[in-house]
């Protein structure tokens, strides 16, 4: 039924960003593991970036979509703070190479936290609360510093079951911890907004609760040190997470004043 709902919810909306949108997006999609399609037979083609990214294209009419998908397995807001890691370095260097071969408006999206909230086994883990947002904050900031003008969406995280436990352990306190930056990600849009207006937006927050309803179903069983657990959206859930994403953005855009 929760399926049923989600597919005719995205079925009535329009993901249209008015007449005056750009001719090109390019979009950057930093993240983890759920980002690269870890598990899937196919991410290139099946993982939640290109999911959205094909979404978008094909309901913005005249608005042709290019992405590179930046996620990494494990990692965390710590990994990818510009002062001192590759994996920014990387990203920022994709939104170049994605520039310079079809210019256009330069979108980041943003799925860290997972990895933030495990008790132990990621880099930088247990992440707090505050610093998950100080990590957030600096990430956003450089990029928008470095390509002026460039939107970004904060993606809230999906749900894991509280059992996850495989390379790095996560488990109860990890999913509370994780609960935990809800608000953080609020905030952080909020007051970002303030320093880069119109630039900032609030991704997409319904994965969560869909997610925990839909696991069976839309979450690979893994196999894990306390028993099968649920972390990693298979096929069907990276599409649906996809579209969520694509239903976000498309929202976001849709209140760009563009030049």
């Amino acid at each position: 039924m929760t399926r049923i709902l989600l597919s005719l919810l995205l079925a009535g909306t329009a993901l249209t960003i008015g007449h005056a949108a750009p001719a090109v997006l390019d979009i950057v999609y930093l993240g983890d593991s759920i980002t690269y399609g870890a598990g899937l037979p196919d991410p290139a083609t099946q993982a939640p970036p290109a999911v959205c990214s094909r979404q978008i294209q094909a309901q913005m009419s005249g608005v042709n979509v290019c992405f590179s998908n930046q996620g990494h397995g494990g990692h965390t807001t710590v990994d990818f703070l510009p002062s001192s890691n590759d994996d920014f370095s990387q990203a920022e260097s994709a939104a170049r190479k994605l520039l310079s071969g079809h210019p256009g408006q330069l979108v980041f999206t943003i799925l860290l936290g997972t990895n933030d909230s495990a008790v132990n086994g990621t880099r930088g883990a247990p992440v707090s609360p505050e610093n998950y947002g100080k990590n957030l904050s600096a990430i956003i900031d450089q990029l928008i510093a470095d390509f002026p003008g460039s939107q970004a969406f904060i993606q809230q995280p999906i749900w894991y079951s509280p059992n996850t436990h495989n390379g790095a352990t996560y488990e109860q306190p990890g999913l509370d911890r994780l609960n935990s930056y809800v608000p953080v990600i609020h905030s952080v849009v909020d007051s970002e907004e303030r320093i880069h207006p119109g630039l900032v937006h609030l991704g997409d927050t319904a994965g969560y609760a869909y997610f925990q309803a839909n696991y069976s179903k839309e979450l690979q069983p893994e196999n894990g040190r306390k028993g099968t657990f649920y972390l990693h959206p298979n096929v069907t859930g990276a599409a649906s997470l996809g579209t969520l994403w694509a239903k976000a953005i498309a929202t976001g855009l849709s209140r760009t004043p563009w030049n």
